[in-house]
């Protein structure tokens, strides 16, 4: 190999720390140097330094400068992909190492999307989650189910829930949950066995704006059915004041409806659909082969519950 040859490869190992990564990740998450270097604890100088050695050695501009504000550009896009998932091996290779000499310590991010799985999945999870690593710190990012997808392939999350089939990612399946209806209990509804599609868009439509939007959007297009949509509500508590008050009738996912939730909204009635719709829930990662210690713990107590 040239001398030449061996500089290159020596500048670019002592160049390219995993320091200099973070501030990049990060400064591309925050888009702010007064914001990254609190974060991290350094000065603004620090993480112009660390930006402009990178950029000198790969000979790239990562991102437009507006005073104190920065914009990725394109090619930064891509390699702010790469140096996250660079930065998440580091993580990995830590906390395994951690675990071997039984240090019980590290920190999991984690998608939760809807009453589903905020509500009703994660609380059992984490209460038996914790019982064994009490002192790994859970985060919790909500989003859509399309936002929880985007986070992972991002790697902005550790794990996250998912609804199947998706391809993407490697999973896990956890539950099956199935979509019921709900009417007041004076509706004209609220005494049938179960309940179309087609008899429910005939009301005033209260559409969830949580994680089974697209799906129940999905179930009408396939019926070629329009409801006759009121509002569209991120919270499944609004969903049920506005049944509870006759404002209309709606459709949602039995597990985001705790079985003491509807104790409190006796006039609130649930009903099945026809036909019988399921859907699959599971945990995602990106990767299997690259999750930490504590996300396979948290995935075994996930499927344990």
């Amino acid at each position: 190999m040239a001398t030449h040859d061996k500089m290159s490869i020596y500048s670019w190992r002592k160049v390219m720390t995993l320091v200099q990564l973070e501030v990049f990740a990060r400064l591309a998450e925050l888009k702010s140097f007064t914001l990254t270097a609190k974060q991290l604890d350094v000065s603004q100088s620090a993480i112009s330094h660390a930006l402009k050695v990178l950029e000198q050695q790969w000979q790239v501009q990562l991102f437009y400068r507006n005073n104190n504000e920065v914009e990725l550009t394109a090619i930064g896009y891509e390699l702010a992909v790469y140096a996250k998932e660079i930065l998440n091996s580091a993580v990995a290779l830590k906390q395994k190492i951690a675990d071997i000499h039984d240090l019980k310590t590290g920190k999991i991010i984690i998608g939760s999307f809807g009453a589903s799985s905020s509500n009703v999945l994660l609380p059992m999870i984490l209460e038996k989650f914790s019982r064994q690593y009490p002192s790994v710190e859970i985060m919790i990012e909500e989003g859509s189910d399309k936002q929880i997808a985007q986070w992972i392939v991002e790697r902005k999350i550790d794990i996250g829930f998912v609804v199947l089939p998706e391809e993407r990612f490697d999973y896990y399946p956890l539950i099956e949950d199935t979509f019921v209806a709900l009417v007041h209990k004076d509706h004209v509804l609220s005494k049938k066995t179960h309940v179309t599609l087609e008899q429910l868009a005939q009301f005033p439509f209260l559409m969830t704006a949580a994680g089974s939007q697209q799906y129940i959007h999905a179930l009408f297009q396939q019926a070629s059915i329009n409801p006759q949509i009121k509002g569209h509500f991120s919270q499944i508590l609004s969903i049920i004041h506005m049944v509870n008050n006759q404002m209309g009738v709606s459709i949602v996912a039995d597990l985001a409806l705790d079985h003491h939730l509807l104790k409190h909204y006796p006039h609130v009635v649930k009903l099945p659909l026809s036909p019988h719709v399921k859907r699959s829930i599971a945990l995602a990662v990106k990767d299997k082969n690259q999750i930490s210690p504590f996300v396979h713990a948290f995935i075994v107590a996930a499927q344990s519950i």
